[in-house]
Formats: C-alpha cells, sequence, structure tokens
C-alpha cells in the first residue's frame, strides 16, 4: 500500500512542476522582448560619466605637462620626479643638464621633470605647480 502512495505521489508532484513550468514557459513567450538600447543605457550613461570626470581631465593635464616640457630654457627652476630641485644650465635636445647644488651638476631625462619651481617674487598657485 505504501508503495502505491509512493508512486501515486510522485506522479502528482511531476505533474505539477510540468504543468508549473509550462506555464512559465507560455508566460516568458507572451513577454515583449526587451529593448536592447536599454539594457546597455547605464553601461552608456557610466562611461560618459567616467569620460568627464577621470579621462578628459587627465588628458588636459598630461598635455599642459608636455607643453611645459618643451619649454624648458636655460635658468629654469625645476622639481625632478625624484624630488630634487634644481637650475637647468643647458639644454641639449632631450638631455637636461641641471644644477643641484654648488659645484654639482647632473644630466636628466626631460621627461624626468616634475615641475617648474616659481620664482621667489611670484605667489605660488595651482596653474604654477601642478
Amino acid at each position: 500500500m505504501k508503495s502505491i502512495i509512493t508512486t501515486l505521489r510522485n506522479s502528482v508532484l511531476t505533474l505539477s512542476a510540468a504543468g508549473t513550468a509550462a506555464q512559465l514557459h507560455a508566460e516568458a513567450a507572451a513577454a515583449p522582448a526587451a529593448n536592447p538600447l536599454g539594457s546597455f543605457l547605464p553601461l552608456i550613461v557610466i562611461f560618459v560619466i567616467f569620460y568627464f570626470l577621470l579621462i578628459r581631465p587627465q588628458q588636459k593635464r598630461a598635455k599642459e605637462h608636455q607643453r611645459m616640457l618643451t619649454a624648458l630654457k636655460k635658468d629654469d627652476k625645476i622639481v625632478s620626479t625624484g624630488g630634487i630641485y634644481g637650475t637647468i644650465t643647458s639644454v641639449k635636445g632631450d638631455v637636461l643638464e641641471v644644477k643641484i647644488a654648488e659645484n654639482v651638476k647632473v644630466q636628466m631625462s626631460r621627461s624626468a621633470v616634475s615641475a617648474l619651481v616659481p620664482p621667489e617674487n611670484q605667489a605660488v598657485t595651482p596653474e604654477v605647480v601642478k
């Protein structure tokens, strides 16, 4: 008797699960297809926000730094990327000769210059030292 009850219970569960799956499939088929642009819209908005908040300002700073590097000349006071302060004594292409102390001159690449040091009579502003 128990085996018949168990068999009937399994049959009922199988039929109810099949009916539920069929109903879900019918409902999914009846639902309209989602617009593909609507699913990509949040991704596009995030990219635009990142562009204006991160990428564009960084490109602007990089262009300003490149202009500063090309405009380096003799007697400019600079700070290297290692934090060494000095004065340019000569410029030979991409190689700068920098005086960092009395009777101490070093050669460094233009790309090793981090910033220009403003003259003593000029106030330090964010535009001068970045």
